[in-house]
């Protein structure tokens, strides 16, 4: 288990919570498991163990889908909808008086630095349950006007519509932002007036457990949210698989998003798919001068790139290309490796030792390929799951590294002769979830826009989310979006009411 070297930077609120046990969260109650295997938690910058969850299984997940089915015809479904406004308002507060402690423990667990854990895990999911929770005194239908024949004769008909919650939610989260992505689903399938049972990754499951105790300190009825720790192929599979859930969440891989995709039409499940990218930044000369910085933090190795939507192709106008290259390679070559923990480290360890081995591996095969290194070549950390960040030119666009999501502080640059040109390359991929485009001149940022094929397109900026802003891919980065009115329609089904009068 941790050591005290481990824990010396996190409060006691937090060595407290990892003295466990750590347990499901299943009806309201956090219960044991006997008898089942338990998962090893990490922490990336060190490669100890700090704590141990359940691996559960098919039991697990079908007592927590009961539970759910259960409070959905329960008190929770006799709540107004201001009432539900009320209880997420009242699981925003608990999330922001206790935020400290949830994200040392998020930056513990994930390795990602601290003070994005506190901007963005809590800060920004404090800000989205706010957000999420005026939704549910604002659900709507329509009153519909209708041409209809039919006896008796002289029959009026009033028609309506009501929108009404999809049913049990099925949420499956990834490890690169495990709070966050938690928050985005229960948020808005509680907003909808659903339940849930949500199954965090296996490695970043603590800060969903913790946010079990949120549900009782808010005063949520029993079972309407449900948390289960497990493998993704053995919880997260009996999850997809379960006749009792209605909607699927996922955020995650494409090759494992699809087969969360057959499961849910197997069993005709609605779902949600927000999958892989290999986003690309457009960098124009008028692009303005200085930017670089901005350019390889926010949108290159923010959170180790370990991001759905980080700008992995660097598409350079040929003009500024060599220039470019090499001021984005010394930044890359100067950001400091540390501890998520350490608030001055700028590189934080990847999330697990086999996904610095995953990531290891691209890098090596494109040098091999024949891709030069225009950073990443320093000695890293001894102990930890550290990648050097890494910006590989001379590629080609049939590279492995170019084409494939390497989800790692590994960028690929590529020239470009013309604006034609430029959106060519960036549309050359099966992926479509966001892309950037860094110019000065407003007709060309306007034409680019455009003709770019991603769910989001950022000008001038990069990895800029907002709750009322609809997020989602196109081709193999997804189904639907998430945020805003779009996001919540998912977690609705609409009725047709049809009164017959005279």
């Amino acid at each position: 288990m941790a050591t005290d070297q481990t824990l010396a930077h996190v409060s006691a609120e937090v060595r407290t919570f990892l003295k466990g046990p750590h347990e499901i969260f299943i009806d309201g109650v956090f219960q044991p498991t006997p008898g089942t295997d338990r998962l090893e938690v990490f922490d990336p910058a060190t490669g100890q163990v700090i704590a141990s969850v359940p691996a559960c299984g098919e039991a697990e997940i079908d007592q927590a889908v009961r539970a759910a089915r259960a409070a959905l015809t329960g008190e929770w479904s006799r709540l107004r909808p201001a009432d539900r406004e009320r209880l997420i308002l009242k699981l925003a507060d608990c999330l922001e008086a206790q935020g400290e402690t949830f994200a040392q423990l998020e930056s513990l667990n994930n390795g990602k630095n601290i003070g994005l854990s506190r901007a963005i895990e809590v800060g920004a999911s404090v800000d989205y349950l706010r957000y999420m929770a005026g939704w549910a005194t604002k659900i709507e239908g329509h009153t519909l006007q209708s041409s209809i024949q039919a006896p008796p004769a002289g029959s009026r008909y009033m028609t309506y519509t009501l929108r009404e919650p999809v049913g049990v939610v099925g949420a499956i989260i990834p490890w690169n932002f495990p709070l966050s992505m938690l928050v985005w689903k229960v948020a808005s399938a509680l907003a909808a007036g659903c339940t849930i049972v949500v199954k965090p990754s296996e490695e970043t499951p603590l800060t969903a457990l913790l946010f079990g105790r949120l549900c009782q300190d808010a005063g949520l009825p029993s079972g309407v949210v449900n948390i289960v720790t497990g493998r993704g192929d053995v919880a997260g599979a009996a999850l997809a698989r379960n006749t009792g859930v209605d909607k699927l969440a996922f955020t995650g891989s494409t090759e494992v998003g699809k087969l969360i995709g057959h499961a849910a039409i197997d069993g005709m499940k609605r779902f949600t798919l927000e999958l892989g990218g290999k986003s690309p930044m457009l960098l124009f000369p008028d692009m303005g001068s200085n930017q670089d910085q901005l350019v390889a933090r926010l949108g290159l190795f923010f959170n180790q790139g370990q991001v759905c939507t980080a700008a992995t192709r660097v598409l350079i106008d040929r003009r500024i290309h060599d220039e470019m290259v090499e001021r984005l390679g010394k930044v890359a070559d100067s950001l400091t490796f540390g501890s998520g923990l350490d608030p001055e480290s700028e590189l934080n360890p990847v999330v697990s030792a086999k996904q610095r081995d995953r990531v290891s591996g691209f890098i090596q095969r494109a040098a091999q390929a024949g891709a030069h290194l225009a950073s990443g070549q320093r000695t890293v950390p001894e102990h930890g799951f550290f990648v050097a960040p890494t910006l590989l030119s001379h590629v080609t666009p049939d590279m492995e590294v170019v084409r494939d999501e390497v989800f790692g502080p590994v960028i690929v640059a590529m020239p470009f002769d013309d604006e034609e040109e430029a959106v060519a390359l960036a549309n050359d991929t099966s992926f479509g979830l966001a892309a950037s485009v860094w110019t000065s001149n407003l007709d060309r940022a306007m034409r680019v826009t455009k003709a770019l094929r991603a769910g989001t397109v950022w000008v001038n900026t990069h990895n800029v989310l907002d709750a009322n802003l609809p997020f989602g891919g196109m081709k193999q980065s997804g189904l639907g979006r998430e945020h805003g009115r779009e996001g919540l329609e998912h977690y609705l089904e609409t009725k047709t009411v049809m009164i017959r009068y005279q």
